[in-house]
């Protein structure tokens, strides 16, 4: 639920073209944004990535092996929040209507999944209600334009972890889904620690003996999945739905590459075990 990393908005306002629209208000005019980001970078025709921002290092290092599905209407908001999100490192899948968000959610692993309240063909509360019933694992931020303590108090009471209302700050957004991630894995410590491995999913760092280790993001995902397996045996197919999203190609090699340059990357001896049939796992 590999995925095209997507785009490369990651400002601060409430999607990421934010700084680039002029700060209009994203979420009450995504296309006016669109048209401002366009002509901020050189116009339709220009390569994207060509005005630099001053906090997209910062960007860079913050990535997270969260996987997470957004269920938005407003098809250009949810692409841009979904561009944004991916370009530090979540693997996220996109709904545009009740029905179909409640399924991708009662049939995929998700760690979060950030709702609209407003949603056509089933309302939120009601995907949210159906979702609590199931008992789906997931954690569940709502979103609304609808800010009143009242409207709040609902959606809490519907069984939502946590409630942001439109317009909203990118980074805040960014800030709710790391900290409901963090519950959705609350049994796991900070910093996961095996053999004389160490990763810290916090600060994006992973070391092997003290050794700093240059992972890319699919290598940490994949890395962080095994060790947070406390020495079981992961398929291909777990590491997949964790670390990749929904457009990956089920039948893709993918996984087996990313571990086959992980092995190169962390040395001898190689503590990535192969499970014949099965999958891998960290001894």
């Amino acid at each position: 639920m590999t995925a095209a990393q997507g785009g490369d908005d990651n400002d601060s306002r409430c999607a990421p073209q934010q700084a680039l629209a002029d700060d209009h208000v994203w979420a009450r005019a995504p296309q006016r944004a669109l048209s401002a980001q366009a002509e901020a970078e050189g116009g339709s025709g220009a390569a994207t990535g060509a005005v630099e921002r001053p906090d997209e290092a910062r960007h860079e290092r913050e990535e997270d092996a969260i996987r997470l599905l957004l269920v938005e209407d407003e098809q250009a908001l949810a692409s841009a929040i979904a561009r944004g999100l991916r370009r530090i490192g979540m693997a996220v899948d996109l709904a545009f209507d009740g029905p179909s968000g409640l399924e991708k959610a009662t049939v995929n692993d998700y760690d979060v999944i950030v709702l609209d309240r407003n949603l056509p063909g089933l309302h939120g509360d009601e995907v949210c209600r159906r979702l609590v019933e199931e008992q789906v694992g997931a954690r569940i931020l709502m979103l609304t334009a609808a800010t009143g303590v009242d409207d709040r108090v609902s959606g809490l009471d519907l069984g939502a972890d946590d409630y942001l209302g439109k317009p909203f700050a990118f980074e805040e957004l960014v800030a709710r889904i790391r900290a409901l991630g963090r519950r959705a894995g609350a049994s796991r410590p900070p910093v996961l620690h095996r053999g004389k491995l160490e990763l810290d999913p916090a600060t994006h760092r992973a070391r092997r003996s003290g050794r700093d280790l240059k992972l890319t993001r699919k290598e940490f995902g994949v890395l962080e999945a095994l060790l947070g397996a406390e020495g079981a045996v992961v398929s291909s197919e777990e590491l997949l739905e964790k670390v990749w999203d929904e457009n990956t190609d089920p039948f893709t090699n993918v996984v087996r590459v990313t571990v086959m340059t992980l092995r190169r990357k962390l040395g001898d001896p190689a503590p990535i075990e192969t499970v014949t049939g099965v999958g891998y796992r960290l001894p």
